[in-house]
This record gives C-alpha cells, structure tokens and sequence, in this order.
C-alpha cells in the first residue's frame, strides 16, 4: 500500500470504529436498561405526578408502571424476561468487538446487525399491535431499528471502501 493509501485506510478505520462505538454505546445503553425497569418507571412516574402531565405519553406510562409494578409484586420471575433481553443486547455489543479489531474480515457482524436493525420495524408493527401497544410507541420501539440502521449501513459502506483499498 502506498502512503496515501495507508492514509485513506486510517481515517476510514477510524470513522468504522466511531460507528460502532456508538453501536455498541447503545446496546449497552438498552441492554442495561432492561434491568431496573420498575425503578425507572418511578422516577418517570414521580415526575409526572410532580409536574401534573397528563398526555398520552404520561397515560400509557402510568398504565405499564401499574402493570410492572403488579406484575414484579406478584410474580417477579416474570421480570426474567427482560433480564434475558437486556443480557442479550450486551452480548450482541460484545460481537461487535471483532468489527473494531478486524472490520473487512468481520463485516458479517455488520450485516447481522442490519438484519436485526431491518427487523426490528415488522417486528415491532406486528407484536405491538397484538400486545396492544399505543402507535406512538411502536414507532419509538421503530426508530431504534432505523437508527440502528442507517448507522450500519453507511459503517458497511465504510468497510466496502476500506476493502477496495487494502486489495
């Protein structure tokens, strides 16, 4: 490689690296929020009595707080669960380990993501409806997925070019 192109191919590394950092930052982010959901629920739920929201956004969460309150008090294996989830989300971003050290050789680990990210929106449309969930929150749970997404996508690019580059 010449030096120019030693050059293109560090400053791609490093743009590859910044996107996945970042999703990885957020995999975490959600994998370690599935955790204390009934304590977060509280908080958001003191801050609405506090402030007297009263919108859609407040009712919905006042009624899942009710839920998993009732639900943790009751039957708290069901909490389980979501311990499951957030695990899977960390161990997900630990693959993505493999991306940061060797991204041409690990880009398989990209298009796993965005097959996940491209799931995540059918997904979301189909278990929500039938779970009964309100439409502005499937399209919160929907953004992740598009985020996600468009942040692996133009990571893929990033990794075709470096690629080309390295030939």
């Amino acid at each position: 490689m010449t030096k120019l192109s030693n050059l293109k191919a560090n400053r791609l590394q490093k743009k590859i690296r910044t996107h996945v950092l970042l999703m990885m930052a957020g995999l975490v982010a959600s994998g370690l929020t599935a955790f204390p959901i009934q304590k977060q629920l509280e908080i958001g739920k003191t801050y609405i009595n506090r402030y007297k929201w009263n919108n859609d956004l407040t009712n919905w969460l006042e009624f899942v707080y009710a839920g998993v309150y009732e639900t943790d008090f009751r039957y708290p294996f069901i909490a389980y669960g979501t311990d499951w989830l957030g695990f899977a989300h960390l161990i997900i971003a630990v693959a993505f380990i493999g991306v940061l050290r060797e991204p041409v050789r690990n880009v398989w680990v990209v298009q796993f993501g965005l097959i996940a990210c491209g799931s995540i929106v059918p997904f979301a449309w189909i278990a929500g409806t039938i779970r009964g969930i309100p439409y502005f929150w499937i399209l919160i749970d929907c953004s992740f997925g598009v985020i996600g997404g468009i942040l692996l996508l133009h990571c893929q690019y990033l990794i075709t070019k470096l690629a080309r580059i390295q030939m």
